[in-house]
């Protein structure tokens, strides 16, 4: 997939008008129709089948949806299991740039990713109570790097009850397996699967308490897709498995360097040390020239976010990196408007570019994760930050940043609520 792209001066960007909040309107049948149609064909090689689970506890709807987010395929097998029931689905902003008009008849109901929007709540309440149209929200809000659940927002319960319809979960089983992010949009010849279960009927939204909700809800997104196709025996003989594997794996637990690992192939290699990793069928590893640090790729993810967080507990994290610039105000075209240089710290990013016109801070607290992407819409690597009036895509031009900076946000955001509470505490006491 493609997005609309214009050249243009900071100063003209920034000047722009930005475009008045609309409604989310009720989704045309024809569109959802042609949605089918478009995504028929890949539910036809994935050999997509589905089971749903006390979905009678739901009834007719209109229902709040949920769904974990593994690859574009999420989205076709949407328009399936929701055939013949109107549907709203919550998007990021991006995805409306240069389509608004079809893709607001298609049902979007456009947000930013991790940027405080305080309209989306009373947009799901119009969609629900005025459309009578279902709402599908993926909570993540971002797809997974490591095939594992990337961080939810708390109380979540509280929406459930504001919104008073039956929640719903749709998981899904092969869909990253069947085409990873880090691996350039190569799909594999894997079945894809999805059990529709209601997670939350009327009855529950009155009886539980939000924090039972979270808890629910945080099970429901506990899952371990490398372990899936391991334990169920899931073939990847491609050769291009392990390409772009780096992306993730970008830091060497042998000789501690990052930046400079390779994925190619099924090889996975150091090219400061020389280790090397094969990735078999089933998406485990091994070292081929001595004893293998991490078998398991969301291990290694894992142990990369320690490392990150010990850098940010005693004070050496720091990243920077010249990037080429987008700006994104509208819903007309992303704006590349330049140049300039990012960094990254215990206070936060700063951008600066554009001959000096540009300056863009973000603290810490800003979100709790940071929307970052790999081979966005097949332009290259991105760290997207930003506020309600603008969203600065920066295309990191320093190797495999884009995942550490993620990992870095999301603990420096629990750090510092961590370190705010024990203040709190001992002020009290």
């Amino acid at each position: 997939m493609k997005i609309k792209q214009k050249t243009a001066t900071y100063k003209e960007v920034i000047s722009m008008p930005r475009p008045e909040h609309k409604l989310p309107q009720k989704q045309w049948p024809i569109m959802a129709a042609i949605g089918r149609i478009a995504g028929k064909a890949d539910l036809r090689d994935a050999s997509f089948e589905y089971e749903k689970i006390d979905m009678d506890k739901a009834g007719d709807g209109p229902w709040l949806v949920l769904m974990n987010h593994s690859s574009f395929i999420d989205l076709e097998m949407i328009f399936h299991l929701l055939k013949g029931k109107p549907f709203n689905i919550v998007c990021t902003s991006d995805g409306l740039v240069g389509k608004e008009w079809v893709m607001r008849k298609v049902g979007c109901i456009p947000t930013q990713k991790f940027v405080t929007d305080l309209t989306l709540i009373s947009d799901l309440k119009y969609t629900i109570e005025n459309n009578n149209c279902s709402v599908v929200l993926y909570p993540e809000a971002s797809y997974s790097f490591d095939g594992t659940a990337t961080p939810l927002p708390r109380r979540m319960g509280v929406l459930f009850k504001k919104l008073g319809v039956p929640v719903v979960m749709i998981t899904t089983y092969g869909a990253f397996t069947r085409d990873p992010l880090y691996n350039n949009l190569q799909n594999r010849k894997v079945k894809v699967k999805a059990t529709m279960e209601c997670l939350f009927s009327k009855d529950d939204l009155k009886d539980m308490h939000t924090l039972e909700m979270d808890e629910v809800l945080d099970k429901a997104f506990s899952f371990d897709y490398f372990r899936w196709q391991l334990e169920n025996k899931v073939r990847t003989d491609e050769p291009f498995r392990a390409d772009g594997l780096n992306r993730i794996l970008y830091k060497c637990p042998h000789c501690m360097n990052e930046g400079n690992t390779e994925g190619k192939g099924i090889i996975w290699r150091c090219n400061d040390c020389g280790a090397e990793y094969e990735m078999d069928v089933y998406g485990s590893l091994k070292n081929k020239n001595g004893d293998s640090k991490f078998t398991h790729i969301p291990d290694w993810y894992a142990w990369e976010r320690e490392q990150v967080r010990i850098e940010i507990q005693n004070g050496s994290y720091s990243l920077e990196t010249d990037t080429d610039i987008g700006m994104i105000v509208d819903f007309r075209s992303l704006y590349m408007v330049g140049s300039g240089k990012l960094r990254h710290d215990r206070n936060g990013f700063v951008l600066e570019g554009c001959g000096g016109e540009l300056h863009y801070e973000q603290k810490p607290l800003h979100c709790y994760s940071l929307y970052s992407d790999y081979y966005w819409y097949e332009i290259g690597d991105i760290i997207c930050i930003g506020d309600k009036d603008c969203l600065y895509y920066c295309f990191t031009k320093k190797k495999d940043i884009v995942a550490k900076a993620r990992l870095a946000t999301e603990e420096m955001y629990k750090i510092i609520k961590e370190e705010r509470k024990l203040t709190a505490k001992k002020t009290l006491s």
